[in-house]
C-alpha cells in the first residue's frame, strides 16, 4: 500500500523551508500532496490558482509530489485522498503550541490518521513566507530563500502594486 501524506498550507509563496520540508519527507513517504487550504477569511496575497502554479513550478521535478487545493476539515481531505498522515513542519517552540492543538484535534477527528512534524533544517528556521514578502516589498534580497519562479512573481505582483 501506497504511503501517502497531505502536507497543508497556505503556501503565500512558497519558501525553500517548504520545499525541505518536502524533500526530508519523501524519505519517509511514498506520495506527498501538497495542499492549499482555500480560506476565504484569510487574507492571501497571491490567489489559489497563482499558488498552485508557483508550487507546480517549484516542484516539477519531484514525480511523487502533487499540487491540490482544498477548503474543508483536513482530516476529510486527508481521508479522502486515502493518506495515512498529515505532514507539518515547525520551526521553532513558538510553533509548538498551535501545531500540537491542531494534531490533537485532527486526531480526535480521526485516530487513523497521523500527524509527523519535521522540524525546519537550521538554513530555514527564520524565514517564513511573510518574512519573505516584507523582504521582496522593499526590494530586500530574497534570492536562495525562495525558489527562482516565486523570486519572478513576488518581483512582478509588487511591480503591479506600484503602478
Amino acid at each position: 500500500m501506497e504511503r501517502i501524506a497531505v502536507y497543508p498550507g497556505s503556501f503565500d509563496p512558497v519558501t525553500n523551508g517548504h520545499i525541505d520540508i518536502i524533500e526530508r519527507g519523501l524519505n519517509l513517504f511514498d506520495k506527498i500532496i501538497v495542499a492549499i487550504l482555500y480560506n476565504p477569511a484569510k487574507k492571501s496575497m497571491f490567489s489559489v490558482e497563482e499558488r498552485k502554479k508557483m508550487l507546480k513550478e517549484s516542484l516539477a521535478n519531484f514525480d511523487n509530489v502533487e499540487v491540490d487545493s482544498f477548503s474543508g476539515l483536513l482530516v476529510d481531505y486527508a481521508r479522502m485522498r486515502n493518506a495515512k498522515a498529515i505532514l507539518r513542519g515547525m520551526r521553532a517552540v513558538s510553533d509548538f503550541e498551535y501545531e500540537f492543538q491542531l494534531a490533537l484535534m485532527n486526531r480526535r477527528l480521526d485516530k487513523k490518521i497521523q500527524t509527523v512534524f519535521l522540524i525546519t533544517g537550521l538554513r530555514w528556521i527564520f524565514i517564513s513566507s511573510s518574512i519573505i514578502k516584507d523582504a521582496a516589498k522593499f526590494g530586500g534580497n530574497i534570492d536562495g530563500l525562495v525558489p527562482e519562479t516565486v523570486k519572478l512573481h513576488l518581483h512582478k505582483k509588487f511591480r503591479q502594486e506600484a503602478e
